[in-house]
């Protein structure tokens, strides 16, 4: 270990490794009748970067030597993109859409389902230490007793004696900020991975700021993997190794651009190893050193921990454990889909749904012409980031590498086992048609099943929702599903979807109006016939979000000045959230094709509305 990583390990560690003997659980003491469980969590990094699941990625023998003692995890997956969200998942065992914590950064802090708590606290109640060290992020109220300890200093060392635990560690040295270098930087700072070698994702130029991107991510990746280390260390030295289960995965997908924030592979796929303790080996259904291929999701971690700490899984949740009693090697490996979902990031929306099963991942766009590369302050700090969209602008970029600046289809189809990458839609490929309309009919299956509250814009859900999230999907449960309906037109030709796309212009419903005007503009020139229609409602419409979207597909087709509408509904409006929406839309008609001159002054709203973080966020960037 090189002087510089002993002393980050070291200080990361420092809460667990400065406690005074009088301070530490007697390592002597009774072995306990429950296991201990243990989680570790690298902040923002998917399977790409690690050499145990990538021949690309970076050494990691501290988790490798973990994998060679318990499971390796081919197929885990964050259900969403982002920490926030993700990491509510955790807790909850709750897809996001359906408990309304699906938007990062939260506006509003929802309730936790009806008699549902975090899994941590259930753990509490059944006589478990909980402590963490120390992001929680949660997009729900956590209750009170989900934590005895939550901060830098948490440690296990704190129970009582003899007292089972769970620990939970997070490692933010390869989060996304480690890669908010300055040119300066990228320059005087070298890196211990050689950036004329690293290995460059083909939607990504393969220029020297992303090959030194790319290094020094790697390089965190072997640091971090050192504070996994040491970590399992203090368990040895406290004599607690062999009572003690431990999970390392990635919180979310990899911080590199389309990595965190985006619903593809890189965005959801993470790394996952289980030690499992030789005292508790008889709990689980596989040889050590294995490799497993079932699918497990973020919403089964809770779950599973329950099962192994024998606390009884509750019904409200989504997930089901992957491991302890009751669960055999057949039942896992059987499964294999995973439900992915992406809403807003920061001040940047956005409404993808994902379903992978078995070798395809299916991703169902739900505003395909809010391409991927739509400004999002936060991620623009990176310089990978500002260099890849000067590129695009500046006709740089082969078919690939634009893509990420250029609205996508409606639904796209990849093979990930012939293209890892995700770079080849096979949506289109009559070769795949059959797989196209299962993956279709399932994932709109799960959609309307759920109810996702999604297919309501977040302002709505804000004022009518947020106080029983669930309760109100379930009174709301029909009318989704026709909502879905409606938004499923974008996926037939707009021959077929006329008649209906007609009906639910004029339909009374406000939301049903909101969908027809997304489909128009998802159709493009297509709807061009509908351009009367969009010019009345985007005048006359008592909606203002109606008012903005008519004027957006005006705008996108190039048939009608989109300033003039969207500027007085922003005047009108009364809600903080739906501004920070329409104001995506003025992001999107500047940035995007064909390219509209918004004149934003701060003052159009007022100071109240502006504290709003998704506001504030756009009238930075939008503001002259």
């Amino acid at each position: 270990m090189t002087p510089l990583r002993a002393l980050i390990a070291f200080t990361v560690l420092l809460p667990l490794t400065t406690l005074s003997a009088d301070e530490r659980v007697n390592p002597t003491a009774p072995q306990m009748s429950r296991p201990n469980i243990v989680w570790l969590v690298s902040e923002d990094n998917s399977v790409h970067y690690l050499k145990m699941y990538s021949e690309h990625g970076a050494d990691t023998p501290h988790i490798a030597a973990m994998a060679s003692q318990g499971l390796t995890f081919n197929h885990a997956f964050s259900n969403a993109p982002v920490c926030s969200v993700a990491r509510t998942t955790l807790a909850t065992g709750c897809y996001g859409p359906r408990i309304g914590t699906q938007f990062h950064r939260r506006s509003v802090e929802v309730p936790m389902p009806d008699g549902l708590k975090m899994f941590p606290e259930s753990l509490n109640e059944a006589g478990y230490y909980t402590a963490n060290n120390n992001k929680t992020d949660y997009n729900a109220t956590a209750g009170k007793n989900v934590w005895n300890d939550s901060s830098k200093k948490a440690t296990w060392r704190n129970r009582e004696t003899g007292q089972p635990f769970f620990y939970m560690q997070s490692f933010p040295i390869c989060h996304e900020s480690s890669l908010h270098f300055t040119a300066k930087q990228m320059a005087s700072e070298k890196t211990e991975h050689d950036p004329n070698h690293v290995f460059v994702a083909p939607y990504h130029p393969a220029t020297p700021t992303f090959r030194y991107t790319y290094a020094r991510y790697l390089d965190r990746m072997t640091q971090m993997d050192e504070q996994v280390g040491a970590v399992v260390e203090d368990l040895t030295k406290d004599g607690l190794l062999e009572d003690t289960f431990i999970f390392y995965f990635g919180d979310h997908g990899g911080v590199l651009p389309r990595g965190k924030g985006y619903a593809y592979e890189s965005g959801l796929h993470v790394p996952f190893v289980v030690r499992i303790p030789e005292k508790w080996q008889h709990m689980i259904d596989r040889e050590p050193g294995s490799r497993v291929n079932g699918f497990v999701s973020f919403i089964d971690f809770g779950p599973t921990v329950l099962n192994l700490a024998g606390v009884t899984v509750p019904s409200q949740v989504d997930g089901q454990p992957f491991l302890g009693p009751g669960v055999t090697h057949d039942d896992v490996d059987a499964h294999d889909e995973a439900f992915g979902y992406a809403d807003r990031f920061d001040e940047k929306y956005d409404l993808v749904r994902t379903l992978r099963k078995g070798r395809y991942e299916y991703v169902r766009n739900f505003q395909p012409f809010n391409f991927d590369g739509l400004q999002n302050n936060y991620r623009y700090n990176m310089l990978a980031y500002q260099e890849w969209r000067t590129s695009y602008q500046a006709g740089k970029l082969n078919a690939v590498q634009r893509h990420f600046f250029e609205a996508r289809p409606a639904e796209q189809l990849f093979d990930i086992e012939s293209d890892p990458y995700e770079t080849k839609n096979l949506a289109n490929d009559p070769q795949f048609a059959d797989v196209l309309l299962d993956m279709r009919n399932r994932l709109t299956s799960r959609v309307k099943s759920m109810p996702d509250l999604s297919l309501y814009p977040e302002s709505i859900l804000a004022e009518e929702a947020f106080k029983n999230p669930v309760n109100f999907g379930q009174d709301h449960k029909a009318e989704i599903a026709q909502l879905v309906d409606v938004a499923n037109l974008s996926l037939v030709p707009f021959n077929e979807a006329r008649s209906g796309m007609e009906s639910a212009l004029g339909s009374p419903d406000a939301m049903t109006r909101y969908w027809a005007l997304i489909v128009c503009s998802s159709q493009g020139a297509a709807a061009r016939e509908f351009v009367p229609a969009a010019q009345k409602l985007a005048t006359d419409d008592s909606n203002g979000l109606v008012q903005v979207r008519a004027a957006e597909f005006l705008g996108l087709i190039g048939a009608a000045d989109p300033q003039p509408a969207i500027m007085d509904a922003l005047k009108k409006s009364t809600s903080a959230i739906e501004a920070g929406l329409m104001l995506n839309s003025v992001t999107l008609l500047r940035d995007g094709k064909p390219g509209y001159k918004f004149s934003i002054e701060e003052s159009i709203l007022s100071p109240a509305m502006q504290k709003n973080d998704t506001v504030r966020r756009r009238l930075e960037y939008l503001s002259p």
